[in-house]
């Protein structure tokens, strides 16, 4: 086993909406993802990895700060960081070079910030004085000779830059936002110098438009589903609910530039097809995974670097008849997590018990020596991955806070979606979602692990239900959350 470096490097991860049972250490064992098969089998495999907030923004900030949304005021999508908001990257020692490559999502993608001193953007970029703005994706794609639509474009417009449909829509493979982003990186990793790095790596794949390159990969008609598969949630929160019905009946918001996503609905069929082109997009990430992985190896710091795998959050998929993030159900709150450490272990370890993605910033300055700063409101599980300690009596928190979405779809949606929602995972898998305007849900995840029952009005469970209510609420006190649940 590797001696633990002086000075550890790190290389961060992260897909965009990719939920946990898309990988065959989560018991996926159809879908094509060797290379993400192999770097579990040399990692630590945190079977019960969680996000603070089940969108993209909010999320993001937690990885990158060390706090939850309500405290970094990162509350929604489309919310600049605060520049007074330490990053990662501003609380590693000098020394480490700190590298910044795809979606940023949190403010303006156009420029280095927040202690990252080499930056390539994908993401959206505000318009310059011209009155355009383009990212380092979208110019790239100009000099292959790709005439992007007028859409993609629009002067003085919010947004302006490389629209998110760009990433996948009629384009061919090596033209994908996952080939550039696995190309700047290897690029980086083969001519990286002595110099200890911080790596932030983040692929669009496979948010939506649920199209892509490799759509024919996967027959939607044998592909594998669960029990929740567009069954109605009855007996859930009416935010679930009225969603569910929404969806169900055929509607379907066009996630991207209009013309990129042409899926159906209205029937199973459509749904299928959504479904196998999800996860023909992860495969896409899955072959970039592999070149990335050969280009650390070849640099000579495999032995040196620890390297993260994670998500913002996961996707619905038709279950529960719902599509996209935004629900505190494990297919869109729970997300792959492996860290590899060689110096720990050359093998795969799995890590039992829940864990929250709020852990992920001190753990990391742990494992490299640095000093944790006193304002990070998660805490360091390098001990767990020593064997030192366990997950036993690790409370997770999930929050969803209200604020300013979009419209999506219904006025009974949009009501319910404004209102500020809790969820307390438990240690021994129970799942407690709580909010003061909706009806509340109890699932025990161990033996209803498709969440298909509600058990938030059975008497049996009311004393459990007020134990995990008082740790919420604690925790709330613990961190200044001012967000207001029921009595139970």
């Amino acid at each position: 086993m590797p001696q633990t470096p002086d000075r550890p490097n790190i290389l961060v991860i992260i897909t965009d909406q990719q939920r946990a049972d898309t990988m065959a250490c989560y018991g996926n064992d159809w879908i094509q993802t060797p290379n993400m098969n192999a770097l579990a089998a040399s990692s630590f495999v945190f079977e019960n990895a969680y996000v603070t907030q089940p969108v993209c923004t909010p999320s993001r900030s937690t990885m990158l700060t060390g706090t939850y949304p309500h405290t970094n005021g990162l509350v929604r999508n489309n919310i600049a960081l605060a520049p007074d908001a330490l990053s990662i990257a501003e609380m590693v020692s000098p020394e480490y070079r700190c590298v910044h490559y795809g979606k940023w999502h949190l403010g303006n993608d156009a420029n280095a910030q927040h202690g990252f001193q080499d930056w390539i953007s994908t993401g959206q970029v505000s318009p310059g004085p011209d009155g355009t703005g383009q990212s380092d994706y979208h110019a790239w794609l100009e000099e292959q000779g790709v005439e992007l639509p007028e859409h993609y474009v629009r002067p003085g417009g919010d947004g302006a830059g490389s629209k998110r449909a760009v990433a996948q829509a009629n384009l061919p493979e090596e033209l994908t936002q996952a080939s550039f982003v696995g190309d700047i990186t290897t690029k980086f990793l083969r001519e990286e110098s002595d110099e200890p790095f911080l790596m932030f790596t983040n692929f669009f794949e496979p948010h939506p438009p649920y199209s892509g390159p490799l759509g024919d990969l996967y027959d939607p008609a044998t592909l594998p589903v669960g029990p929740d598969f567009m069954r109605t949630p009855n007996g859930h929160s009416l935010f679930n609910r009225s969603r569910s019905e929404f969806y169900l009946a055929g509607e379907h918001r066009e996630d991207s530039v209009a013309g990129c996503d042409h899926h159906d609905l209205h029937s199973e069929a459509g749904w299928r097809a959504l479904r196998a082109n999800y996860m023909a997009n992860i495969t896409l990430v899955d072959r970039q995974i592999g070149r990335i992985m050969e280009a650390l190896e070849d640099s000579g710091h495999a032995d040196d670097t620890i390297v993260v795998f994670t998500s913002d959050h996961g996707d619905m998929l038709g279950d529960h008849g719902l599509l996209e993030k935004r629900a505190f159900y494990d297919g869109s709150a729970r997300v792959p997590l492996l860290m590899r450490v060689p110096w720990l272990s050359q093998g795969q370890t799995r890590i039992p018990g829940s864990v929250g993605q709020i852990d992920l910033v001190p753990t990391l300055l742990d494992l490299v020596g640095e000093s944790i700063p006193d304002h990070l409101q998660g805490e360091s599980k390098a001990s767990v991955l020593r064997g030192e300690k366990t997950l036993e009596n690790n409370d997770v928190f999930v929050q969803w806070n209200g604020k300013g979405d979009r419209d999506l779809g219904t006025p009974t949606i949009n009501e319910m979606i404004a209102l500020p929602r809790r969820t307390i995972v438990s240690s021994d898998r129970w799942k407690l979602n709580l909010c003061d305007g909706d009806d509340g849900e109890l699932f025990d995840l161990t033996t209803d692990p498709h969440e298909l029952t509600n058990l938030f009005g059975e008497p049996a469970q009311l004393e459990r239900i007020q134990s995990m209510a008082t740790r919420l609420r604690a925790w709330q006190e613990k961190t200044g959350d001012t967000a207001r649940l029921p009595a139970v």
